[in-house]
């Protein structure tokens, strides 16, 4: 089914996002709005460290304010810029959140946040072989807490309803499928 644009208006912009209102014509000829929420490229990282003790991850709790509530996620975020270089962004957001930086960033996937009403990509990074350094959070981060977490516990905080944040499950799904077949691929 095909969409044609009619018009297309902003309605509202800050720094961080624009909305707009699209008058929209259906394949069928019957007319209606999109409201689409425009927002430049992000990234999450999964801060990963594999030892004899098993995987585990870095996660951040902050305050979430359309939701007013603090929550635990992987790192993630964007630098208000439309165009980015993914592993930079992602190192960016890494440090600054965590403190940590990676010695080996590997692109997972590229997903779409919400495309139901926005149009914001988010690359999916693993990042391995951290290093502990200090975190530089913006002035809305000030309240970050950093936790490490094995990556069984973090599971169960996806299953109890501690991790509702959809953009760190779907990063662990894509990690889970992208171990396992490396795994297969790896046996004789």
């Amino acid at each position: 089914m095909t969409i044609k644009t009619i018009s297309s208006r902003e309605v509202y912009r800050n720094p961080w996002t624009s909305v707009r209102e699209d008058v929209i014509e259906r394949a069928n000829g019957k007319r209606g709005i999109y409201g689409v929420v425009d927002k430049d490229p992000a990234c999450i990282v999964i801060p990963l460290e594999v030892g004899a003790e098993g995987e585990f991850v870095y996660l951040i709790e902050q305050f979430r304010y359309t939701v007013g509530a603090r929550h635990w996620e992987f790192p993630q975020g964007g630098w208000e810029l439309a165009e980015v270089v993914p592993e930079e962004l992602a190192r960016g957001e890494l440090l600054e959140e965590t403190g940590l930086t990676a010695e080996r960033m590997t692109l997972l996937s590229t997903l779409q946040i919400a495309y139901g009403v926005m149009n914001q990509i988010q690359h999916v990074f693993l990042a391995e072989g951290l290093t502990m350094g200090k975190p530089d959070p913006d002035a809305e981060e000030s309240d970050l807490v950093v936790r490490r977490v094995s990556g069984g516990a973090f599971e169960e905080m996806i299953l109890d309803g501690t991790i509702v944040d959809n953009c760190s499950v779907a990063a662990w799904g894509l990690y889970r499928l992208w171990r396992e077949r490396r795994q297969v691929g790896s046996r004789p």
